[in-house]
């Protein structure tokens, strides 16, 4: 379950998120069996996208048919158009799929594109939190409303530079929203290795004081694993069942076994964290066994002066421990000492 308060501890097990955005195809037996696999997989959230052909594209971009090219390859039986009329969800799918996630046990979610959108997610399904996509971080009058509705807001920050997040903070910030979650986002699909920033988590951070996540939108499993070395607090992952069907998103998304790799990865990852103050984690008999002490590395007879060469390091760590060796040089012996006994405090 999302909680908000969580995410502001210095540990946290980051949220999972599995996008499945559009790679339903506008099938909703396909949807619900994609839940299913992001429950199975270990997901925290099963999120949709929320839009419709109103509420997207204007009708220059309709006619331009843009975004075709990204993943038809060239077909002429579809319009852009034709395609988002056909995969977007209504608001009754949108009940079914909410209701179908409170019976699996995830948390449902998805991220609206108009203001009837976010009243029906918001007011009706009670989301537990407001997702942004990074296309709407600049869109202050859109800002301005979903933070009216005093949820938590998960703000996408793909597309835009440091000065347009700001302003996009503010207005949340102006407008009664003060949980805030920023999302390091890189939207090209998918992007260079070297175009990645993971960095830009702590950066977000730290400007801002909010936690920050991660949305990936690489191939593969590298970014979003590695982004737990960045306390990333969210990992949002697209998700499809067959990279192989038609659409957008389906090549750049994790399979079940990616998924899978992620949530598993995060159960314990996050742990290993731990924290900036240093404690000696190994017991006792354990650091005796591994360290070492002064040793005699000749025998050295009662009366004689201790020079450098008459001493060695070897375990275990029960004597004196190597850091003393000047203390130790140039004392006389006050009995025997054998090649590689221990050599102890009382011995001089």
């Amino acid at each position: 379950m999302f909680q908000y308060s969580e995410l502001q501890k210095e540990i946290v097990k980051p949220y999972v998120i599995a996008e499945i955005g559009a790679n339903h195809n506008g099938d909703m037996d396909l949807a619900k069996r994609m839940i299913d696999e992001a429950v199975r997989c270990g997901a925290d959230c099963a999120k949709f996208q929320s839009w419709s052909k109103n509420s997207i594209f204007s009708k220059k971009t309709y006619e331009d048919n843009y975004f075709l090219r990204d993943d038809y390859r060239n077909r002429t039986d579809y319009t852009l158009e034709e395609i988002v009329d056909k995969y977007h969800i209504g608001a009754e799918q949108h009940r079914e799929l909410k209701s179908y996630c409170d019976h699996v046990g995830i948390d449902f979610n998805s991220t609206p594109f108009s203001r009837a959108e976010v009243d029906l997610l918001a007011d009706e399904l009670d989301v537990s939190f407001i997702k942004v996509a990074s296309m709407d971080l600049n869109n202050i009058p859109f800002l301005s409303y979903i933070a009216q509705k005093q949820k938590p807001v998960v703000l996408s920050t793909g597309l835009c530079g440091l000065s347009e997040i700001s302003q996009g903070v503010e207005c949340l910030e102006e407008n009664g929203c003060r949980e805030i979650v920023l999302l390091h986002c890189v939207s090209i699909y998918p992007p260079k290795d070297d175009c990645v920033n993971l960095n830009n988590i702590d950066m977000l951070r730290m400007n801002f004081g909010y936690p920050v996540g991660y949305s990936d939108h690489t191939i593969g499993t590298v970014a979003p694993v590695m982004s737990l070395a960045k306390k990333a607090v969210i990992i949002e992952k697209h998700f499809t069942l067959d990279k192989n069907l038609e659409g957008w998103d389906h090549k750049i998304s994790a399979d079940p076994d990616e998924l899978r790799t992620i949530c598993q990865a995060v159960c314990s990852g996050y742990k290993m964290l731990g924290s900036f103050r240093r404690t000696v984690q190994e017991d006792e008999e354990r650091r005796t066994a591994f360290q070492r002490s002064i040793v005699a590395a000749k025998n050295i007879k009662a009366g004689e002066i201790i020079k450098e060469e008459d001493i060695d390091y070897k375990r275990p760590g029960s004597g004196l421990p190597p850091q003393y060796w000047q203390f130790v040089v140039g004392k006389a012996a006050k009995r025997d000492i054998f090649y590689d006994e221990i050599i102890r405090m009382e011995d001089f």
